[in-house]
């Protein structure tokens, strides 16, 4: 199978690329801010290169993983022109997406729940999702958590600089996610590509747990003792952002062959 990740230079996409070229696909990966020895460099946000690229790779299937917080037209505009070039060019598209699109609430999301954004990185996250199901009817989305793993995350990479004193701030103790390790992103998005389901679908750990305690398990891991790891409360705070999303992976625990593993086996 020909296949372009989009976003091959970052954490997920990487570990893709690596895991699909050693699957015997016949992969492009793509880097914007990075140069990369093997991947191609691309702009998202321009759609002329974005086209471009599709029409002269013509690949079976798009796995796109490139985003920017703090950037609108990366997040949003880059997936809608990913999106449409992929639908026309025929190639089947798995989208990623995040739990940031929520507000946050003590009940599970299931794929049926709306966006509910409450910060700029959600609202640019949902709009890529409506653009993606816009565009490309037949295209995967595959909703994450927090990604986890080993110390390229960068969830392991804050724990451990505020644990060091290496950066201000608290990890909070009232923000509940559902991580998920990086190498089972990685096999779920190869699995979708080389599948034909259809729309979205939760693809995240079994475990929820607060951001304040993965990063003390994350410090364990480097003998780290717990009350070095700072916490604190988003509310008390009047930090703007999701509290408890929690979700729902039954239907990804019933279509994918892959295991999605919790946060405590992940970290053992």
């Amino acid at each position: 199978m020909r296949i372009l990740v989009t976003g091959g230079s970052g954490y997920t996409g990487g570990r893709l690329v690596a895991l699909a070229r050693k699957a015997g696909h016949d992969v492009t990966g793509t880097s914007h801010s990075t140069s990369v020895e093997g991947l191609v460099p691309l702009d998202v946000r321009d759609r002329a290169a974005v086209d471009l690229l599709l029409d002269e790779l013509r690949p079976d299937a798009v796995v796109h993983t490139s985003y920017v917080q703090s950037d609108w037209a990366v997040t949003a505009l880059g997936a809608a022109y990913v999106a449409a070039a992929a639908a026309r060019t025929g190639a089947r598209l798995v989208h990623v997406s995040s739990d940031a699109i929520f507000k946050g609430r003590p009940a599970p999301y299931t794929e049926a729940d709306l966006p509910e954004p409450v910060y700029p990185y959600g609202a640019a996250k949902a709009a890529a999702e409506t653009a993606v199901l816009a565009v490309h009817p037949d295209a995967a989305i595959a909703r994450t958590s927090l990604i986890i793993g080993d110390d390229d995350s960068k969830q392991h990479q804050l724990a451990l600089d505020m644990a060091a004193g290496r950066v201000g701030g608290v990890l909070f103790t009232d923000h509940i996610r559902h991580p998920i390790a990086v190498d089972d992103l990685a096999a779920a998005l190869l699995e979708l590509a080389d599948g034909d389901f259809r729309g979205i679908l939760n693809v995240a750990g079994p475990e929820p747990i607060s951001r304040h305690e993965l990063g003390v398990r994350v410090a364990a891991k480097h003998g780290v003792a717990a009350d070095r790891v700072p916490g604190g409360s988003a509310l008390e705070r009047g930090f703007i952002s999701p509290a408890e999303v929690r979700l729902d992976t039954t239907l990804a625990q019933s279509l994918l062959r892959t295991r999605l593993r919790g946060v405590t086996e992940v970290l053992a």
